[in-house]
Order: C-alpha cells, then sequence, then structure tokens
C-alpha cells in the first residue's frame, strides 16, 4: 500500500483552530508544497447559526494560502478544522485540485494522503449514481463516496467513513469533518502515517485539544503526548474525548507516548536554509549517533567502560540477535535514493570488515521480483531496510515483504515511532534529529556511522579483525566528529569555487571503492537542489562511456584520498580528464600535495582510515551543492517536484 507525499492537519479544541492549522502546514510543507488548503466549521453549536464550512484553497505554497485567508475582524474564529498540503498525483496543482474536497451537497470536507486505486472505477460508479466531480483528484471521490454510504444507509459521520474506507483499495490517511455533526473530527488511516496529539491529560482543569498531523513536528509545538495510528485504524474525536477502533469496529486502547522532539530542532535559527543548518549539526549528529553505543576508555586511561574491559559497541536492540546476525549467509539492503547509496557503503564495510555477503537493492525492485531468500536456520538471508523518515514506501513495503516470507528484517531508521520503526523484528536509530530539508545531509552520514559500527561489531564477534584492529577502529571512529568540523573552515573556499560552477550545465562524479556511493550522492545532491544535470560513476567505468561527453564545460569531481588502495588509479582517470580538456574538482587528504598543480580545485579533508572517509569525503560535496543552488537563486529546502518523504511509488 502506497501514499502519497502530502501533509495533513486537523484541530479539534477551545482555541481558534486557524493559528495551529496554518503553523502545522508550515511545518509540514516539506512533503509537499503544490497547492494548500484549509476547511473549517462556522456555527452549529446551541444557540449559533447553521453550520457551515468556510474552504480556501491556493495553488502553491502554504504563504498563498496564508495571504488568501480573511483577516480576523474579531468576530469568534471556528474552533474545528482540516487543512493540507499537496504533492500532486492526480491532477496539476491547481485551485480547485486542492485539498480539502468537498461531498457534492457540501456537507463532508476531506483531506487524504495517499493514492486511491480503484480511483477509476469509483468515479465510473459514482458518476453514473448522479455524482459530478470537479477535480482531477482520487481525494473528492472519496468525500462523494462517503456521501453516498451516509444518505444510502442513513448513518453517522463516524460509520459512514468507515464503511466507506471498506470500498477503497490503496493507501490513506484521512481527516474528515461534516456539517451534520459539527464538532466530529475523523482520522484514519492505512500505509499513510499519521499520529494524534492530546493536550496534557494530566491537566484535567483545561478543556482538550487535539491536534492530528502527518507527523510530530506539526504538534511539537503545542504538546508532547501523543498516540500512533497503526495501520487500518480510526479515531472518532469529540469535545469531550476521543475513542479509537479498527476499520472493524473493534474498539482499541493506545497508550499516550512522549514525544523526544523539540522544537528547536525544528527551527532554522541562524541559518539561512535548514539544509545549511542540517549539513553544519552533523559533527553533533554523529556524536549523538555514537552516544551510549560506542563505549570506549579515553586514551591512556586503564578505565574501561561499563560491564567489560577494552572498547565495546552495543546497540541494544540488536544484542538478542547477534548469534543469528552473526551466522548469517547473506544480509539484503533494500533502500531508496540517498539511503540506498548509504547501504552501498555498507556493503563494502560489513563485507570487509565483517566477512558477511552483502547485496544492496532498490527497495522499489526487490518488491516486485520475487526475490529468493533463504531461511535456513544458522544459514539465512537477513533483510535490513534504510530509510530516514521511516516511511519510505518501497522501503516499507520490502520489509513487509521479508516477514511475509518469514525472514528476519532490521530497520534502520530516523524517525522514533515511524511506520519502519513498528514493522520490523528490530532496528537501529539513527538519532540524528529533525531533518527538514528535502536533500538528506546528516541522515546520510549518521546511516554510515550506524553500519560502520555494525560493521565492526559483526567483524569483532565473527574473529574477522583482532582486538587490536577493534580497538584501533573504535577510536578512529570516535574521532570523526572534531575532524568533520575542520572541513567547515573551508567553507569560504568552496563557496568561491560554487560562484565558478554555478553556470555549469553537467557535473561529473567519480570515485572507487568507499567513495564510489559518495560519488553518486555528490551527484545526486546537485542534481536535486540545483537543477544542473550530474551523474555519478565508478571511475574506472569512465572509459566506458561518460568520457565522450568530457569538455572544457564539463567539471570532473574525483573523490581521490591516498588511503584508497586504487589512488594511483584514481590519478590516472585525472589525467585521462585533463587530456580531454576537462576541468577537475579534487576530494584528498591534508598531508596530499600530489594533486595540487594538476586540479582547479583540491579540497582537502583530515587523515582517515579509508572505510571512515566517505563520511568526510562527503561533506565537501554536500557544501558545493548547497552554494550553488543558492547562487542559482533554487529553493534549497524545498526543491520543485520533491518531497522530504518518500510514500508513494
Amino acid at each position: 500500500r502506497l501514499a502519497s507525499m502530502c501533509g495533513i492537519v486537523a484541530y479539534l479544541g477551545p482555541d481558534e483552530a486557524i493559528g495551529f492549522l496554518v503553523g502545522g502546514l508550515k511545518r509540514l510543507e516539506y512533503r509537499g508544497y503544490d497547492s494548500a488548503g484549509v476547511a473549517l466549521v462556522h456555527g452549529g453549536g446551541p444557540g449559533a447559526p447553521p453550520a457551515s464550512f468556510e474552504v480556501v484553497k491556493r495553488a502553491g505554497k502554504v504563504v498563498n494560502l496564508e495571504a488568501a485567508l480573511a483577516a480576523p475582524n474579531g468576530a469568534p474564529r471556528p474552533k474545528l478544522g482540516i487543512a493540507h498540503t499537496r504533492w500532486a498525483t492526480h491532477g496539476p496543482p491547481t485551485d480547485v485540485n486542492a485539498h480539502p474536497h468537498l461531498s457534492q451537497n457540501g456537507r463532508i470536507a476531506v483531506v487524504h494522503n495517499g493514492v486511491i486505486e480503484n480511483f477509476a472505477a469509483l468515479r465510473e460508479s459514482l458518476q453514473r449514481k448522479g455524482y459530478t466531480p470537479v477535480s482531477q483528484t482520487d481525494t473528492e471521490l472519496f468525500a462523494h463516496l462517503v456521501e453516498d454510504v451516509q444518505t444510502k444507509e442513513k448513518l453517522p459521520i463516524d460509520a459512514a467513513v468507515r464503511l466507506a474506507l471498506t470500498q477503497v483499495q490503496g493507501a490513506f490517511g484521512i481527516a474528515v469533518i461534516s456539517l451534520d455533526e459539527p464538532d466530529v473530527l475523523i482520522a484514519a488511516r492505512r500505509g499513510s502515517p499519521l499520529i494524534m496529539g492530546v493536550s496534557d491529560p494530566s491537566d484535567s482543569s483545561a478543556p482538550a485539544a487535539y491536534f492530528i498531523a502527518s507527523d510530530a513536528s506539526a504538534v511539537v509545538e503545542h504538546t508532547r503526548h501523543v498516540i500512533y495510528f497503526e495501520d487500518s485504524e480510526m479515531a472518532v474525536i469529540r469535545p469531550g474525548g476521543y475513542e479509537i477502533m479498527t476499520l472493524g469496529n473493534v474498539t482499541l486502547t493506545r497508550e499516550v507516548e512522549q514525544l523526544e522532539l523539540s522544537l528547536a530542532q525544528i527551527q532554522k535559527g541562524s541559518f539561512k536554509h535548514f539544509m545549511l543548518k542540517e549539513i553544519m549539526e552533523q559533527p553533533e549528529a554523529l556524536r549523538n549517533c555514537m552516544r551510549g553505543r560506542l563505549l570506549v576508555p579515553a586514551v591512556g586511561t586503564d578505565a574501561s567502560p561499563p560491564g567489560g574491559q577494552g572498547p565495546r559497541i552495543c546497540f541494544g536492540g540488536l544484542e538478542p540477535l547477534m548469534p543469528r546476525l552473526a551466522s548469517a549467509r547473506r544480509f539484503v539492503f533494500c533502500a531508496c535514493g540517498t539511503s540506498w547509496h548509504a547501504a552501498l557503503v555498507g556493503e563494502y564495510l560489513i563485507e570487509q570488515l565483517a566477512g558477511i555477503n552483502v547485496e544492496v537493492e532498490y527497495a522499489s525492485e526487490f518488491r516486485y521480483r520475487n526475490p529468493i531468500l533463504q531461511k535456513a536456520e544458522g544459514d539465512e538471508d537477513i533483510v535490513f531496510v534504510v530509510s530516514q523518515s521511516g516511511e519510505t514506501a518501497d522501503t516499507l513495503a520490502a520489509a513487509q515483504f521479508a516477514r511475509r516470507k518469514g525472514i528476519l528484517a532490521i530497520g534502520i531508521c530516523n524517525v522514533v515511532g515511524s511506520s519502519i520503526a513498528r514493522e520490523t523484528d528490530a532496528g537501529i536509530y539513527l538519532h540524528a534529529g529533525p531533518e527538514i530539508g528535502v536533500a538528506s545531509t546528516k541522515a546520510f552520514t549518521a546511516q554510515i556511522t550506524c553500519l560502520t559500527m555494525l560493521a565492526l561489531k559483526l567483524g569483532r564477534y565473527r574473529g574477522v579483525i583482532s582486538e587490536e584492529q577493534f580497538t584501533e577502529h573504535v577510536r578512529a571512529l570516535v574521532s570523526l566528529p572534531d575532524k568533520m568540523a575542520l572541513i567547515f573552515e573551508q567553507a569560504d573556499k568552496i563557496y568561491e569555487m560554487s560562484r565558478v560552477y554555478r553556470y555549469a550545465h553537467n557535473f561529473l562524479y567519480l570515485g572507487r571503492g568507499y567513495n564510489f556511493p559518495v560519488a553518486l550522492e555528490g551527484a545526486l545532491k546537485l542534481k536535486e537542489i540545483s537543477y544542473i544535470h550530474a551523474e555519478g560513476y565508478a571511475a574506472a567505468e569512465m572509459k566506458h562511456g561518460p568520457i565522450a561527453l568530457i569538455d572544457r564545460f564539463m567539471p570532473v569531481v574525483v573523490i581521490a584520498p591516498r588511503c584508497d588502495a586504487t589512488y594511483d588509479k584514481l590519478r590516472s582517470n585525472i589525467q585521462e580528464v585533463l587530456a580531454r580538456g576537462g576541468t577537475v574538482i579534487a576530494i584528498t587528504e591534508t598531508d596530499n600535495d600530489d594533486l595540487d598543480a594538476e586540479c582547479e580545485y583540491v579540497i582537502k579533508i583530515p587523515l582517515v582510515a579509508d572505510f571512515l572517509s566517505p563520511i568526510l569525503t562527503v561533506v565537501p560535496l554536500q557544501l558545493l551543492s548547497y552554494y550553488i543552488a543558492d547562487m542559482r537563486g533554487c529553493d534549497v529546502d524545498q526543491p520543485r517536484n520533491l518531497a522530504k518523504s518518500v510514500t508513494v511509488e
């Protein structure tokens, strides 16, 4: 089941809804920013005028919607409303196609994340019954369907929504309000994330407030008390409380959980863009990623970490599974985009340091090609799924596929309480902190850090690396955050370099070994935020086609640390580029002057072992992409056609 990359917010409580709705949409705009809209319920209470909707929708970003909203005139504003920011799937981003959508009788309003897979059949059926859709969306059809069910069966709105959802094929996160019950808010999900925030349950003196959102960033400003909905669950919320039930109408009792997220983490502070903030946060993100897991005595002391002698790596959730992991026949990593690149680095790490066979799959391909997976005890395949958000639809589906086959599924994700975290057998949280910029940066280096720790732990467990090697590698890993911080001292140089290359139409990125995936990631970063065409290649593959593209207008970025076993071959690749009039930007170490006279620019990173180099070599490439995109006037945090949480196929 696949869901679209949109954002839902809804509010029912004692305060005016519009402030939370607009503020929540802004927090969720990274999920989609093609159009936005709100629906508010006016009146309907005792002694009040009949209930009516105020619906405002605008193509473009939330600021367009905000400008279109009526200015406050001192009159009381509605205390119930739903809102949505859209990433277009069915129909272009227009005012008409924006959510919320109304039923034909105008008495039901719906916002929806997801893809209704049987929308064509529903459209035909509803049109035969006299319904006339005015938009091109699948969501409007659901509003008509709820009206049809309610009219035919004479049901209250919650029962009508529940019955209508049984006719929907596909994924959804929805919020529904109705003029027939103007103090009721309904939310439901299947395949698309949805949470409910509640005001402090211990404060009985204040009227309760309820917040529905696609993720926690929209509610953290208002409450830390949340309930994560599971698939096929629905909530019916009234001023006096709420009920949670399955779509089969089985009442559920759910625990209220505490958010670990803080408001400061999702604000830009003094930075121009979230992406720049998140690049600069990486040293601290790495420390947080290692904190409590990488236990190492201080250099020059005899102190040992608690519970044992010498350095240790501890993954609480994986400890009971270590015998199975260590004896596995094969690890299969499934991921998409930047997470796929991190998994590729993980392949090199685990094969070299732990001696376990690894394959890396695009999750979108893995789930459809009926892969052969073995589950024999002591000789099994284990599937790892990697996703920053923990909601990536194809990656989540890969985990579900593996578990249906009886295969152990391990999740590696950043967002606590995400779908992947809940639907895998065990996992590793990155603890990198919220990543708001659409282009992933700190999650990538945190993913590699976690995979490095996993490879080292398995390597020591299996005896592939000695205690001395393990100690040396762990100490080197601990030093990485400080070494990464030194790279930022070259930010001005990278900025000036970006001024030269911002007008380029094409880039080529080359790397080998551990840094081949970094070349792929560098190219992806540039193309997704600056809209410059860029390709990453294993450097030796340049001769098999891409070399035909090289001329003086084609900058070539070569990741060439001297610690790489193929360094001399990389130097030969540089010469091949120069011989064809190309321009070379090189990434190497601080003590290497070999490339200074050959390359147009050389960015130097601190000395590290080869298996740790990707965590550092990617940083200059992130800054290069950021500065070029900013100089070109691109929307760095919200690049065109993209969304942060890729939950659509």
